[in-house]
């Protein structure tokens, strides 16, 4: 992973209300094996939680200065250390006047992963861990807590450069701090949201179910196609990568590679051509379950309609084709 430029400042931010205090680093942080795990486990933190949202830059104004900085320092008329200086100072400044963080160290990091480059920002702060000295004697030691990552955002460059029309290029996490603490780091950002992760991944997975039913698929075929999608998706909210349509249409049937692609453009489901993954979306999505006084079920979403039907006027549940253990079960104890 080349990273071109990176850089920590600690803004520093008591709760009881007193402003922050920016401490600014005059240098860039060395290029290092160690450097590059922090990046690379920054990335698997900030990959695996699930309430992150996608959107792209308000006009630059007073207001949202963000992007300005950041496109002069792109085309080279200001260096790295000015734009994440004016990056920080003004998230110091948006601290004092919210009151609703306890401060941290600022990371900016623009760094390039497969052909794209992104820029990341993330607040973290240190915790208590214990550690071994050469002495064989236990050690209080400090590290940076990468597992309580609430305050992030990541900015695809390279689709923000030449997308245009992309809504999708920014995300973000909302954390468990409470609206008003995202919604602060989304105005540093100057971000507008633009894709509905959840939504959007609801309407794909609508489209897939209507998509096996149109083509009369076997419950095998549907089961492998349902793995199929699930897999990828899964996959690419791992890396932190969006769902291609494209991708996802080849993979699904290699004899017939744009059939679902052209099934979801004809039918105009609204879809972009690249989709953010929502994570509890697609694992509700893989089983139904429900547990109750004793009772639990627990099933694939593609048996409901064949195997499994449910009646909502009734609140019944049809099985068909019992499990062989668990009817013989059921034969055992009606002797």
């Amino acid at each position: 992973m080349p990273i071109y430029h990176s850089i920590v400042h600690l803004i520093d931010k008591k709760p009881d209300g007193s402003p922050a205090t920016l401490h600014a680093s005059n240098g860039e942080l060395q290029e290092s094996s160690t450097l590059e795990n922090l990046l690379l486990n920054l990335n698997e933190s900030y990959n695996a939680k699930p309430n992150k949202v996608w959107g792209y830059f308000h006009e630059e104004s007073g207001a949202y200065p963000f992007s300005g900085w950041l496109k002069s320092y792109l085309e080279q008329q200001i260096s790295f250390i000015e734009f994440s200086k004016q990056a920080t100072e003004h998230l110091q400044k948006l601290m004092t006047e919210s009151n609703l963080s306890i401060g941290g160290y600022v990371l900016v990091a623009h760094y390039q992963q497969g052909m794209t480059d992104y820029l990341n920002i993330a607040i973290v702060h240190h915790t208590k861990g214990v550690a071994v000295t050469d002495n064989l004697e236990v050690t209080e030691a400090k590290h940076l807590d990468l597992a309580q990552l609430h305050l992030a955002a990541r900015i695809n460059l390279s689709e923000w450069q030449h997308n245009k029309q992309s809504k999708q290029y920014i995300s973000f996490i909302r954390g468990k701090n409470g609206k008003k603490v995202a919604d602060y780091f989304r105005d540093f950002i100057g971000c507008q949201e633009g894709v509905d992760a959840p939504s959007e991944t609801r309407t794909l997975l609508k489209a897939f179910s209507d998509y096996v039913e149109d083509e009369d698929y076997s419950e095998d075929q549907t089961k492998q196609k349902t793995d199929t999608l699930v897999g990828y998706a899964s996959s690419q909210a791992r890396l932190g990568e969006a769902i291609s349509l494209d991708e996802l249409s080849e993979l699904m049937n290699e004899e017939t590679p744009r059939a679902f692609y052209d099934y979801i453009r004809n039918k105009d489901y609204g879809l972009s051509p690249e989709i953010p993954p929502d994570k509890r979306t697609l694992h509700q999505f893989r089983r139904f379950t429900g547990r109750a006084e004793g009772l639990s079920i627990s099933f694939e979403a593609h048996l409901l309609g064949t195997r499994i039907e449910y009646d909502e006027s009734s609140d019944t549940l049809l099985i068909h084709q019992v499990p062989t253990k668990l009817k013989d079960q059921l034969k055992r104890n009606t002797k």
